[in-house]
């Protein structure tokens, strides 16, 4: 069949948080075949993991006949190389060449409970146990993700592009590298090109949108955050474009990474992230673009929660960084993540997968890539394969899969949502780093108290307009710096040297 890539002349990608293939897509497909016979890759209520005594617990269906079945697992389970290796090795420093049993995940989630615990953290919801980590939800509990599914096309072998957690996730799904980076360090630089900064070398438009206040991801790569202000924007911006069918050729989606937002983060409720998808879907179907336009719904991590089927170790290295911990080298791919591919030029019920190489963050770039004929920003994204193949119909479909559906409603309230999330946290210490001229003349910067979820976000909102606001003053201030030191040390005598030397 014909790949129609050169259709499309709009990507837009919404990267959500920290959840499973297994936990939102694993009970997909009863018998885990499509509609079109094509296999998949789900659960069949079999798989179990030991927990702390070695007894077996079991995987299990997420209803609501649970007290908080949107707010499942109930605790934020442990994220992070080490975590992750537990969950997949049952050690943190697994043997070279080990295969990965995936039977780590409850008596590491038991971790993760004791942990919050101990710190006297209040975002756990009561009673939460061990076994939660072993819910998984089921089409009924997540319908627009599951329509959409089954309406266009799963990935079920999408990787996460390494076995840790969110930002250097996000910075391979960026820049197809994390420069070794494995934590989420809030003072961590990305000095890589990205694909932002290859879309504006070849003369072709990109944005980046925010849900609620300004993107995060613009402060992440040098030509992002040099880039200019029409490139950014929010969640009402993205519609206003898409209504009149002029977003440009690729655009990158952010939720509202706080605890009462909508990226799906555990344990935030999974409900509000259904809304966003839904709200995401219909802004681009109901634009003029339509018809040219790819949409993927993807994770940047696992964050802990279950899946069953063991990640690749053929990842190629993106370049020579090496690993923080432990050397790793990149050669291991992360845990299965959720993605969905969506285009009116994809035939219902696919399950797509590569012809040869594996998936990860890194195919979305080689997409690009292919489309706008860009050279690769690493090794890994030149090795990955493409998601052009999905692409199949020559006439545009003009059925909804989503029609009738209705938007799943928790009416819960997270019982710690004025505390601000790891993100937004990391979010403010970034911006709190921006040139900003001020009252005094000088760049010094003592951020407030940033105890609050709302605090955080006014500060990120406000701190951002000044940068936006002073850049033309912070960047003559800094170059007349730059211009006057030389200028000092070409007049200064030997004497004068000798002198600065003595004191």
């Amino acid at each position: 069949m014909a790949n129609r890539l050169s259709s499309i002349d709009h990507i837009v990608q919404l990267m959500l948080e920290n959840r499973s293939f297994d936990m939102m897509l694993g009970f997909l497909y009863s018998g885990n075949r499509s509609p079109t016979g094509q296999p998949y890759e789900g659960l069949t209520g079999n798989e179990s993991n030991p927990d702390s005594s070695g007894h077996d617990v079991p995987v299990f269906k997420i209803d609501n006949t649970l007290p908080h079945p949107y707010f499942m697992p109930g605790a934020d389970p442990g994220e992070g190389f080490y975590n992750t290796n537990i969950q997949l090795f049952s050690t943190h420093s697994p043997a070279p060449g080990a295969v990965p049993t995936n039977k780590g995940f409850v008596v590491n989630f038991q971790s993760a409970i004791a942990y919050d615990q101990s710190q006297g953290y209040k975002d756990s919801i009561p009673g939460t146990l061990p076994s939660d980590i072993m819910g998984m939800y089921t089409p009924d509990m997540l319908p627009v993700m599951s329509k959409l599914a089954r309406g266009y096309a799963v990935c079920d072998h999408w990787f996460a592009s390494a076995p840790t957690q969110t930002l250097p996730n996000r910075c391979f799904a960026a820049a197809a590298t994390s420069l070794g980076y494995l934590k989420n360090h809030h003072h961590m630089v990305f000095t890589t090109p990205s694909i932002f900064g290859r879309l504006s070398d070849a003369n072709t438009d990109w944005a980046i949108f925010g849900y609620s206040g300004p993107p995060m991801t613009r402060q992440d790569f040098p030509d992002t955050k040099n880039a200019d202000e029409s490139h950014f924007g929010q969640f009402p911006d993205f519609k206003a474009r898409a209504s009149v069918g002029t977003l440009p050729a690729y655009t990158f989606l952010e939720p509202d990474f706080g605890a009462h937002g909508n990226d799906q983060h555990p344990n935030y409720d999974v409900s509000h992230g259904e809304a966003l998808i839904h709200d995401v879907y219909y802004a681009l179907r109901n634009g003029p673009a339509w018809n040219k336009t790819l949409l993927l719904i993807t994770y940047d991590e696992h964050g802990g929660n279950y899946d069953h089927v063991a990640p690749p170790s053929n990842a190629v290295q993106p370049d020579d960084s090496p690993g923080e911990y432990d050397n790793f080298d990149f050669t291991r791919f992360g845990v299965r993540v959720p993605a969905l591919l969506i285009s009116p030029l994809i035939a219902p019920g696919t399950v797509f997968r590569a012809q040869s190489g594996t998936i990860d963050h890194t195919s979305v770039l080689k997409t690009i890539e292919q489309r706008w004929k860009l050279p690769p920003l690493t090794a890994r994204d030149k090795a990955a394969p493409g998601l052009g193949d999905v692409l199949t119909l020559s006439q545009p479909r003009t059925d909804d899969p989503l029609s009738g559906i209705s938007v799943p409603v928790s009416n819960e309230i997270h019982p710690n949502q004025e505390h601000p999330s790891e993100l937004d946290r990391i979010h403010a210490d970034r911006v709190a780093q921006l040139p900003v001229i001020n009252s005094y003349g000088n760049l010094d910067h003592s951020p407030p108290d940033l105890s609050t979820s709302n605090v955080v976000k006014d500060y990120i909102q406000a701190r951002t307009a000044a940068w936006i606001l002073n850049r033309p003053r912070t960047r003559a201030a800094v170059l007349a710096a730059e211009l006057r030191a030389p200028s000092r040390a070409r007049t200064r005598t030997p004497a004068k040297k000798a002198a600065r030397r003595r004191r």
